[in-house]
């Protein structure tokens, strides 16, 4: 199982729409706190997503054409499901964006948080239940059961924070380029800007 903003994919798609809402500065400083762990990852978001008011939902196919997936990340779900087995990705981004996204790499199970619309514009609140630390690994564990394994028998990739209990779910955490906070959570660790060493560490076809 993957995070997905700066672990999937390249980018953090919170940033791309602040850079077109012209709220950068801002929006990264929050982003920033969170990751580090030093600010409640609900709060943060909120705050994040309120800056986004106004801003047009047509501004999500141009944010989908600035999204660059990590080296090695079609190669890892090509290698999954060889082996038998599925993927999925959980973020604390946005579904608008990670829908598409799902769908061209193929991954069999996802979940974001979705932005409230009216009228054509972002209100700059979140529509219903939001995707934190605690959704994640529930996530994992609901993924886990509908293919008949246990947690342990699962692996999780992320590179922040609202990472920790995803990868204190799993049965093999990986951090990846992670900051410092998640280290500690990490049965492996990958400093490179590729997910490639993934593939060569987990067990594939041994479950």
């Amino acid at each position: 199982m993957l995070d997905v903003d700066s672990t999937l994919i390249q980018q953090e798609v919170i940033e791309l729409l602040a850079e077109h809402a012209g709220v950068m500065p801002e929006v990264r400083r929050i982003t920033d706190l969170a990751m580090r762990g030093e600010l409640d990852f609900e709060q943060s978001l909120r705050q994040r997503v309120s800056l986004l008011e106004g801003l047009s939902t047509e501004i999500f196919n141009t944010v989908r054409s600035q999204i660059t997936f990590t080296d090695g990340a079609r190669e890892l779900v090509d290698a999954v499901h060889s082996s038998g087995g599925k993927v999925g990705a959980v973020s604390g981004g946005f579904i608008e964006v990670l829908d598409g996204l799902a769908v061209e790499i193929g991954l069999d199970y996802w979940r974001a948080n979705r932005l409230e619309k009216r009228s054509g514009k972002l209100t700059g609140q979140v529509d219903g239940e939001l995707v934190d630390a605690k959704a994640k690994a529930k996530a994992l564990r609901t993924w886990a059961a509908l293919c008949e394994l246990g947690p342990d028998q699962t692996v999780a990739v992320g590179d922040g924070a609202n990472d920790i209990e995803m990868l204190q779910a799993a049965g093999y955490a990986i951090a990846f380029r992670p900051k410092p906070v998640l280290r500690q959570y990490a049965d492996f660790i990958i400093e490179e800007n590729s997910l490639l060493p993934v593939i060569q560490k987990i067990p594939l076809g041994s479950g």
